[in-house]
């Protein structure tokens, strides 16, 4: 799944996980952009036009985690190694919006959110866990 791709301009191998990285970014600036679009709508229109997120939550949520399976290999959790605070900043952003918005807003679908936050920041640390073991 990680195999090397040939790109066209210039005969380079790139990574594919350097997709699934670029991926993630895109959809967590995109998941941003969905929050503030509800009181967003609001401020500007006098009513909500975008209500909060339910379950694209989740499904936001879900994109971290599965970068951290298909990286779950040595190799490719060392070539993360510069997007490792990207992933647990983003999962704890997930962790805290899903939490508040089940609390406040009783959405069970946002447990499964809290759920899939807690998991991705868990293999985080067992991989950075991992990875040090391995190292001595």
């Amino acid at each position: 799944m990680t195999e090397p791709r040939q790109t066209k301009a210039d005969d380079q191998k790139v990574p594919l996980l350097s997709y699934c990285v670029a991926g993630v970014k895109v959809i967590f600036l995109l998941a941003v952009f969905r929050v503030l679009a509800g009181p967003f709508t609001e401020d500007i229109f006098g009513e909500e036009l975008l209500p909060m997120p339910t379950w694209e939550w989740l499904v936001v949520t879900a994109t971290p985690v599965t970068l951290l399976w298909l990286a779950r290999r040595p190799a490719d959790w060392a070539t993360l190694s510069n997007e490792r605070m990207f992933l647990r900043s983003a999962l704890a952003f997930y962790l805290l919006y899903a939490l508040a918005s089940a609390l406040l807003q009783g959405e069970w679908i946002l447990w499964l959110g809290v759920v899939a936050s807690l998991g991705g920041l868990s293999g985080v640390h067992y991989l950075n866990h991992r990875e040090s073991t391995h190292g001595r």
